[in-house]
């Protein structure tokens, strides 16, 4: 199995041109991005993910509301919530080996590739369109000394550089809002070996809905992404030979999350848009696992 290799020097992110315009922004809003939810809950444990949680809230951790300290065990809660967001998604991607390499498109700070790792033994790739993200996160791969096989790339998870059937199992973790499903699923469709696993987890509107309600349409204009229906990730995979094993609605287990978020000094002013759809019905969370046919 091999790897495109890139020019980039050791720890540096290569740096292509945006192949469209809406790439450029979408690089743009990644790399100015200053909120800082996600580096606060990163700090709690070095593990930085641009996810949500799922999960009951441990009432007995948070405290009392008039604890001095009661701030730092919300922010360390939201933290552990959003990893067990991430063990789930590593619970799906079937039986994995310390040989085999493992694609994460769309890969933020690196969180979900460092607990792969260690989770597997295996080599991870992620992909992004933000040398800021890319440079943190193999700058932290080198700090926790795994950067020989956790690596992140600047490039458009459209056209990756993997080999063709090089990849035992791809994710994309809250990533897949930014392009087309058709295009992407044929990118992890050719780079995934045959009966390789590919998984999503990802806020979906729902068809019963009607249409993307106002909510979806906020949350849309908030992080300049396009959000799609459940039925368009599966019409999507069916098209491109990825075969759903699993679709599972988590929903239900990230309101908690997003209530528990919504007391704390880490609100942005998106979360009533998100307990709001998700208690009305029109906005979903769902995990997809899907095998490469």
């Amino acid at each position: 199995m091999s790897l495109t290799d890139t020019s980039a020097p050791a720890g540096r992110a290569a740096i292509p041109g945006p192949a469209t315009p809406y790439q450029g922004d979408i690089a743009r809003y990644w790399d100015t991005e200053a909120r800082p939810v996600n580096l606060r809950l990163g700090d709690v444990d070095g593990l930085y993910h641009h996810h949500y949680g799922i999960g009951a809230v441990d009432e007995a951790a948070v405290g009392d509301p008039e604890d001095s300290e009661r701030e730092k065990k919300v922010i360390a809660e939201l933290h552990r919530l959003e990893s067990a967001q991430t063990d789930v998604l590593l619970d799906n991607l079937g039986a994995i080996t310390a040989g085999q390499t493992l694609v994460d498109a769309g890969c933020g700070r690196g969180g979900s590739m460092v607990m792969a790792h260690q989770r597997f033994g295996a080599r991870v790739e992620g992909v992004t369109l933000s040398a800021k993200q890319a440079e943190f996160g193999n700058r932290r791969a080198r700090e926790l000394g795994i950067d020989a096989s956790v690596r992140a790339q600047v490039c458009n998870m459209l056209k990756m550089p993997f080999e063709t059937g090089s990849v035992a199992a791809s994710w994309n973790n809250e990533s897949s809002m930014y392009v087309d499903l058709d295009d992407l699923f044929a990118e992890h469709s050719r780079i995934l070996e045959v009966g390789g696993r590919y998984v999503t987890i990802t806020g979906c509107w729902n068809p019963k809905y009607g249409q993307p309600s106002k909510w979806v349409s906020q949350i849309n204009a908030h992080f300049e992404c396009n959000i799609h229906s459940r039925r368009e990730y599966l019409r999507a995979m069916a098209d491109n030979r990825l075969v759903p094993q699993a679709v599972i609605d988590l929903t239900p287990a990230t309101l908690p999350y997003w209530e528990l978020r919504a007391t704390s000094s880490l609100v942005t002013g998106i979360e009533e848009a998100f307990i709001s759809s998700y208690k009305d019905g029109s906005f979903q969370y769902v995990l997809i696992a899907a095998d490469r046919v």
